[in-house]
């Protein structure tokens, strides 16, 4: 028996030994896990502005059935894992992507200098948005960027109205005026200058015209009260009061008009007043004050030159944040000194002129303001030859074309624009 198992064992391990290697085992493929897609959270209502102050990044996402292009911008909180996002190009009324990029946008920062891979981004909190815009300007839902901030004391404007005329007891309603200019406003620190250009006034029907090469004049805050006044009712309280004066200059100025068989023709070589500012707003734009000084004339219809003194009140107000509605108004005296005497008009005549007008932003073509202006003017004078001396009354309503008006140094951001 012994012989037996042993003779066995032996043949068995002999035939493990010939059968060769085992057998190979064929490895079994394992599919890679599948990433799941970004999800694009819903809409929110409204949809919330990204940050006009933080840097967007390009994220590029899946192709999706309004935005194929997959292009979109974001602003994300690495803490919260979080991203506002929106298209990089405007959307169509349908919300279908089109080919037109966003107007108005700064760069988004590319792929490759962002804090974290575009691959992580994909897995955050995915919130649609509407992308900034710089201030004084609104961006709506499909990305469209509009202007609602102007401002009317920087501009080239082009306008008409009709004029009616009262020389007297008759009216000229046929009269029409147009008029255009350049407006400049030069900031510095606490100080405002003010430039305008070719004003010029052309009224037709009863035939005038009033042109301006240069006028120049600033405002200004001074730092240090020229009094302060201390009271001593209860509680002692001080009160600092400032003199802000400036200073009001005009150069070839040229005033031409007929009045029936009287004509007059007027032109100033310069213009030097004083101002004082009797208030004017915290960014000086908006301002109440006097003004009065000389000024060099020639009238040419009588070939004379003479000394003008003149003083005047006025005011000019901006009444709302987004510059829409504004309200001008004057009162000026004149007195023409050094003059000979001249056949049908007092050896010193004067001039008194009153005026107050209202404009009004109505709408804006390609970003561009068209308002309506409204203004009542009075004059009197007795500085043209046999002219009656009587109050000369219009009336005007007409609208203004700015060519040009950007937003207000003071202008909002777009998310404001909403309140």
């Amino acid at each position: 028996m012994l012989v037996s198992a042993v003779t066995l064992g032996c043949a068995l391990l002999l035939g493990q030994v010939e059968g060769g290697p085992p057998a190979e085992v064929t490895p079994v493929e394992v599919a890679p896990a599948e990433v799941a897609p970004p999800i694009i959270q819903p809409p929110a209502v409204p949809l919330p502005f990204q940050d006009s102050e933080r840097p967007a990044l390009c994220l590029e996402l899946p192709p999706t059935p309004n935005v194929p292009s997959g292009q979109w911008r974001a602003q994300c909180s690495h803490e919260q894992r979080r991203c506002l996002i929106t298209p990089r190009r405007e959307l169509d009324v349908d919300g279908q992507e089109t080919e037109r990029f966003l107007e108005r946008v700064r760069p988004c920062v590319p792929e490759e200098a962002a804090p974290v891979p575009n691959e992580e981004l994909r897995t955050y909190r995915l919130e649609p948005s509407i992308a900034d815009a710089p201030p004084g300007w609104y961006r709506d839902e499909r990305g469209r960027v509009m202007q609602f901030n102007f401002d009317l004391h920087r501009r080239v404007w082009l306008g008409g109205a009709w004029s009616p005329l009262w020389p007297g007891d008759e009216a000229r309603e046929d009269r029409v005026r147009l008029d255009f200019g350049i407006a400049l406003e030069l900031a510095a620190r606490k100080r405002l200058h003010r430039l305008h250009f070719l004003e010029t006034e052309l009224s037709l029907g009863e035939p005038s015209i009033d042109f301006s090469l240069l006028r120049y004049d600033f405002s200004v805050e001074r730092d240090e009260p020229l009094f302060r006044i201390t009271t001593f009712f209860g509680e002692p309280r001080r009160y600092d009061v400032s003199i802000n004066l400036g200073v009001w200059l005009e150069t070839l100025r040229v005033e031409d008009l007929e009045r029936g068989e009287a004509r007059g023709g007027f032109l100033t070589w310069g213009t030097l007043h004083a101002t004082l500012d009797l208030w004017h707003s915290r960014d000086l734009v908006s301002y109440v004050r006097v003004r009065a000084g000389p000024s060099a004339e020639r009238d040419y219809e009588n070939g004379i030159s003479t000394l003008v003194p003149g003083a005047a009140l006025e005011g000019n107000l901006t009444l709302d944040r987004d510059g829409f509605h504004h309200l001008r108004f004057g009162m000026e005296a004149e007195k023409v000194l050094l003059s000979r005497a001249v056949e049908g008009r007092p050896l010193r005549p004067e001039r008194l002129r009153l005026s107050a007008g209202y404009e009004l932003i109505l709408l804006a073509i390609n970003d561009q303001p068209l308002s309506l202006v409204a203004d009542a003017r009075g004059v009197w004078r007795n500085d043209i030859a046999f002219l009656p001396e009587r109050w000369e009354w219009s009336a005007s309503a007409g609208l203004r074309f700015s060519l040009w008006a950007p937003a207000r140094r003071s202008a909002p951001i777009a998310e404001k624009a909403r309140d």
